[in-house]
């Protein structure tokens, strides 16, 4: 007779009671929980001719900044404009204290006047030393023509001679010294006309016409040669410095049409061009720079933000998915493919994109293979999907 153990009981019912749970969670894992089928929405790949558009963010700068600031070192003395002024072109803008400048122009002007008595005697005692050659010269012919009569000696002759040479050595001596005069009146004029200039220009004026966009310093503060005191832009003339992703800036040049919107003007964009493409990319970003103008005389504010979309030519007939189709996997771009049900990731070569989102494949793809657009999780190569028609909660 075989006697039931009340332990073997408990098992039995902790048994029954748990591979329904165990069950019911295996369901749901499976059906909705990690486990579960990834929703995804597929597109076929097509060939279409597409109009490919290029989308950089940039941020709306003067083209032309003028920053005023003085030549030399000095503490400003007034500022005579606040930020928002307009100024034309000569209108004064700030002082700098001359310090002992006027004292150094005085002194200059003293020295020149030096210069200038120095000048005046080295040209008399020049005039006295040609005198004086031009005697010794007659008086020397004259002992020439007596020696040859025998009127003379000889030993008379070599004195005048002698004389001579003495007298045209004190007259280049005195040319010299007026040459060495002439220069030192010149270097000491120059001198002053440079103290001059430099006074001159601590008197800061706008060099040309535009809105007053900040000033670096206040009355009082010390300042370098070189350093701005008071920056100037010309409002007419504003530009977008554009960022572009190297992969997709194929076809970026000077003279393609640009829609540029702003933040402040949500929905409305402006018209623009690109001026020009930089040669120099960012190798940190990997992004090409350029330069994008407005088309209309109604612009922005300078340092807002700006969307930039520029037009491309339109391309010729090629395989095209939507952008939102391209991964990065593994270092490489491309998509996931369906086949048989099941996801294989394939890298591709992309081209150009246009403004509503599709992307040219120039190698990687055939037409009609059928690829992943959204999916409500990241996908990898063994992930189960679901092919629904819209990502629920995702708009898609």
């Amino acid at each position: 007779m075989k006697i039931a153990l009340p332990g073997n009981r408990r098992t039995w019912l902790l048994v029954a009671v748990m591979t329904p749970l165990i069950l019911l969670f295996a369901y749901v894992a499976l059906r909705s929980g990690p486990l579960a089928p990834v929703p995804v929405t597929l597109v076929a790949v097509k060939e279409e001719a597409i109009s490919p558009s290029l989308f950089g963010i940039g941020v709306v700068e003067a083209r032309y900044t003028h920053r005023v600031g003085p030549t030399t070192a000095g503490r400003v003395r007034a500022l005579l404009v606040d930020v928002g002024d307009t100024v034309v072109a000569g209108q004064p803008l700030a002082e700098i204290d001359p310090i002992d400048l006027d004292e150094r122009i005085a002194a200059q002007a003293g020295a020149e006047g030096r210069s200038i008595a120095l000048e005046r005697a080295a040209r008399a005692q020049l005039i006295d030393a040609q005198a004086r050659a031009q005697l010794a010269r007659t008086q020397a012919n004259r002992a020439e023509q007596l020696l040859k009569g025998g009127w003379t000696s000889q030993a008379a002759v070599d004195v005048r001679r002698q004389e001579l040479q003495v007298a045209e050595a004190g007259a280049a001596t005195a040319q010299a010294n007026v040459a060495a005069a002439s220069q030192d009146r010149g270097r000491a004029g120059a001198d002053r006309a440079a103290l001059v200039r430099q006074k001159a220009n601590l008197r800061l004026v706008a060099p040309a016409g535009g809105l007053v966009v900040r000033r670096a310093v206040e009355p009082g503060t010390t300042v370098v040669a070189g350093q701005a005191v008071v920056e100037i832009i010309d409002p007419a003339n504003l530009w977008i410095n554009a960022r572009f992703d190297q992969l997709q800036s194929t076809g970026l040049r000077a003279g393609l049409g640009a829609r540029v919107l702003l933040r402040s003007r949500a929905g409305t964009p402006l018209a623009g061009r690109v001026v020009r493409s930089e040669p120099m990319a960012d190798a940190v970003t990997e992004e090409v720079m350029a330069k994008i103008a407005f088309e209309t005389p109604n612009l922005p504010p300078v340092g807002e933000l700006a969307e930039v979309t520029v037009i491309l030519p339109p391309a010729r007939k090629s395989l095209v998915v939507p952008s939102a189709a391209i991964h990065r996997v593994k270092g490489e771009s491309g998509v996931w493919v369906v086949e048989g049900g099941k996801l294989r990731f394939q890298a591709a070569t992309t081209g150009a994109t246009d403004i509503h989102g599709a992307v040219q494949i120039l190698s990687g793809l055939e037409q009609g293979a059928r690829v992943v657009v959204y999916s409500q999780r990241a996908l990898t190569a063994r992930t189960r999907i679901r092919i629904v028609d819209r990502i629920v909660g995702s708009g898609q």
